[in-house]
């Protein structure tokens, strides 16, 4: 800086702090979670929901809120990857500015799963620059990954979360019954993320998937050992993004299974959902940390067999090397010039990988192949 000249340096720490709660029977009068941080006397609250979970509670939801004399606007919309899109984000935009609410005490409430609470999310970041919101995940991957942590997004020009914001919500609110009614390829779109964390970082829940997570799926988390893997898988999550929550180290855990996955659920949008490109990423990285003797065979065959037990979808037909390898190098871009991949070097942990190369990727697709096949072969032929 030139001599003489004058600089102003201004420094401002914004806190983040926010609870997640569990509230059981969120929708009976009693229960004042829904309502317990804002603007109560003659307060108004604007409310997104997904059409889907409003066939099962829209007259709950009314009755709520006409109980505490809440003046509400309830809106409905589409979930999936397809409202990820801007002209969702101003569909809803559009709405809340025909129904203003006070910019600090009356915040948005969202109910649904991780995309409606990634859009609702983002516009609660930039309608008059920031107001509050609630965040009340309906799905297994909003409750145990995409609700828990702040940040919010769109998909944008053929790109997933092009377009996003770090923003802390006041609260999340946690109900399991919602659960309930949820389909069931759904629950296992959110366990796929829950093996995600237990590969990577947790060998004592995929331990507790290898001996409950069957049952629970059944339950559809509604048994003691399915709280237990919630609650455990929640807890893993944001031991990670707590001291990071605006991704200052590129190097992240949780990014496993993520750094292929984009360019498969971009590509397949209509036919595959956010953890089941998840699990193909999932399926290749294992591969690809095998040949590297990252992960013994002993460890691989557990990895897949516990895929098997849970009948999760590992539709490998959808798998192209030349997607994945673009997808990886769009991911150097956004993990700023380093592949940053996380890979398993036994269940429970991982090492940090910059040079997976093509070749890798085909042949981990190859061997995967080469995987399904023996499974299926007839036992007289083995």
């Amino acid at each position: 800086m030139s001599e003489g000249l004058t600089r102003w340096r201004i420094r401002q720490n914004r806190p983040i702090a926010y609870d997640i709660l569990e509230a059981p029977r969120l929708f009976e009068p009693q229960n004042r979670a829904l309502l317990s941080v804002g603007r109560l006397e003659q307060g108004r609250r604007f409310v997104v929901i997904d059409r889907n979970v409003a066939r099962h509670c829209a007259d709950d939801l009314y009755a709520y809120f006409a109980h505490h004399g809440i003046e509400a606007r309830i809106v409905f919309f589409a979930g999936g990857e397809r409202s990820k899109r801007m002209d969702g984000y101003l569909e809803i935009l559009r709405e809340l500015d025909a129904f203003p609410i006070r910019r600090r005490d009356e915040p948005i409430i969202a109910i649904g799963g991780g995309v409606l609470t990634d859009v609702v999310g983002f516009v609660a970041s930039c309608y008059r620059r920031g107001v509050p919101h609630i965040k009340v995940p309906t799905t297994l991957m909003g409750y145990v990954d995409a609700s828990v942590g702040i940040k919010t997004g769109i998909n944008f020009d053929g790109h997933k979360n092009r377009l996003g914001s770090f923003e802390p919500p006041l609260r999340v609110l946690l109900d399991k019954e919602f659960l309930r009614t949820l389909p069931h390829r759904h629950i296992l779109n959110g366990v796929c993320e829950i093996l995600k964390l237990a590969i990577i970082k947790d060998s004592g829940l995929f331990q507790l998937l290898e001996a409950h997570g069957a049952e629970s799926i059944v339950s559809r988390f509604q048994n003691p050992a399915g709280g237990m893997i919630l609650e455990r898988a929640i807890s893993g999550m944001l031991e990670e993004l707590e001291p990071d929550l605006f991704e200052d180290n590129l190097s992240r855990k949780v990014d496993f299974g993520h750094t292929f996955s984009h360019g498969l659920e971009s590509r397949h949008e209509a036919r595959l959902l956010h953890g089941e490109a998840v699990l193909l990423d999932i399926a290749v990285s294992t591969l690809i940390a095998r040949e590297r003797r990252l992960l013994s065979e002993r460890e691989t065959a557990r990895i897949f067999c516990l895929i098997d037990s849970l009948g999760l979808p590992l539709d490998i037909s959808l798998l192209d090397a030349e997607i994945l390898w673009q997808a990886l190098l769009e991911r150097i871009e956004h993990r700023n010039g380093l592949q940053r991949s996380p890979m398993p070097d036994s269940i429970g942990h991982c090492v940090f990988l910059n040079d997976i190369t093509r070749q890798e990727i085909e042949s981990s697709i190859t061997a995967l192949h080469d995987r399904t096949c023996a499974d299926h072969e007839p036992a007289l032929e083995r």
